[in-house]
């Protein structure tokens, strides 16, 4: 049996369907993290009105109303943001706009960072965080990896164990990296799911000119299949990364989505009963899988990277739950991980407990 994981994500259904030979429609999907409330209403009325619309005509290549919209929300200027197909195309953009020669990454980390900096010809430098510190770089392996490389990521939280980083760190990072001339790209793709507010890095573009905020509205919003995320940066990163996309690359529908995100009366009220029933059910799910002998690390996002008893491996332990309709998201290839680690999504209570009910079954 290959790699589930072999396009190098989670939710590839399709896969492990193949593997296993189950309904790919029957699995339960532990492997992405997608919010369990699933999208608001808002965005499915927008769609059911959009639907003919936004089919047969080209979709506004210059996404003004998106931006005109986000930049309200935001508090920037609209020159500070481009919007993507995806937050991974924002990380193609940059890198294509930028051409560096290094790129510096903590791992574990979300594997774009690393596939689309060697796929435009950089090499790619680790630094690897300690499992004690929750996986975080330290601040002196952080300040290497500025002065070293010309960009570096650091996912906040981080994919995959759900760490943030003290925003003040990150801040005098970001000074560090004007002086030393290197682009800092801070990922909050599941910045939602924490306070926002509180640990945001977009209140310091204005003032800190080499730095990006990646930003992705398809995990919190559930809308993965649409693809919509956004750059904020200062006006010279986003003029050239906008120099660098394909026409029309952001579909109709998913502009039509981001919209009515945008524009949503309930949004507030979406964004809290989401953050309460992930604060909730993670803590729950964190001690169901203690029990069962699975260290887990503290994590803001809607997932958990886990470590299975000796004995088993993620691999293994994936074979076994994916015979029985469960689908996790093996992280052996991870760098700074080991054979034993894997990551759950956190899902609403019922979900959470056929997964623990399941791994009582294989473990026990």
């Amino acid at each position: 049996m290959g790699t589930i994981e072999r396009f190098g994500h989670g939710g590839d259904v399709w896969t492990a369907a193949d593997a296993f030979g189950v309904d790919r429609k029957a699995l339960l999907d532990f492997s992405a993290n997608i919010n369990p409330l699933g999208p608001p209403s808002a965005v499915i009325d927008r769609l059911g009105r959009e639907m003919m619309p936004s089919i047969v005509h080209y979709p506004d290549p210059g996404h003004r109303q998106m931006k005109k919209l986000l930049a309200a929300r935001l508090g920037v200027d609209e020159a500070l943001i481009s919007i993507g197909n995806g937050a991974a195309e924002c990380m193609a953009l940059l890198l294509l706009a930028i051409r560096p020669k290094r790129v510096g990454v903590i791992a574990p980390c979300f594997s774009e960072y690393e596939t689309l900096s060697r796929k435009f010809g950089a090499e790619v430098m680790h630094r690897v965080g300690s499992e004690d510190n929750d996986f975080r770089a330290t601040e002196s392996q952080l300040t290497e990896l500025i002065e070293q490389a010309d960009v570096v990521f650091i996912g906040h939280p981080n994919n995959p164990n759900g760490a943030l980083y003290d925003r003040m760190l990150l801040g005098r990072l970001a000074a560090l990296a004007e002086v030393a001339s290197t682009i800092l790209v801070i990922d909050e793709a599941f910045i939602d799911f924490a306070n926002e507010e509180e640990h945001s890095l977009i209140p310091f573009v204005h003032r800190c000119s080499n730095l990006i905020v990646l930003r992705s509205l398809t995990k919190f919003y559930a809308i993965p299949g649409l693809r919509l995320g956004y750059a904020i940066a200062q006006p010279q990163h986003i003029a050239a990364m906008s120099a660098m996309q394909v026409a029309w690359s952001v579909n109709g529908l998913a502009l039509a989505a981001g919209e009515a995100l945008l524009t949503d009366e309930q949004a507030d009220q979406y964004a809290a009963s989401t953050r309460a029933l992930i604060d909730e059910e993670r803590a729950v799910l964190r001690q169901q899988l203690h029990m069962l002998g699975i260290r887990t690390w503290p994590s803001v996002a809607n997932f958990l990277l886990c470590r299975s008893p000796e004995g088993w491996t993620a691999k293994s332990l994936q074979a076994e739950l994916c015979r029985s309709g469960i689908l996790i998201r093996n992280c052996d290839m991870y760098v700074g991980l080991t054979e034993r680690d894997f990551r759950l999504a956190v899902k609403d209570r019922a979900a959470n407990a056929i997964v623990a009910s399941a791994l009582a079954a294989v473990l026990q």
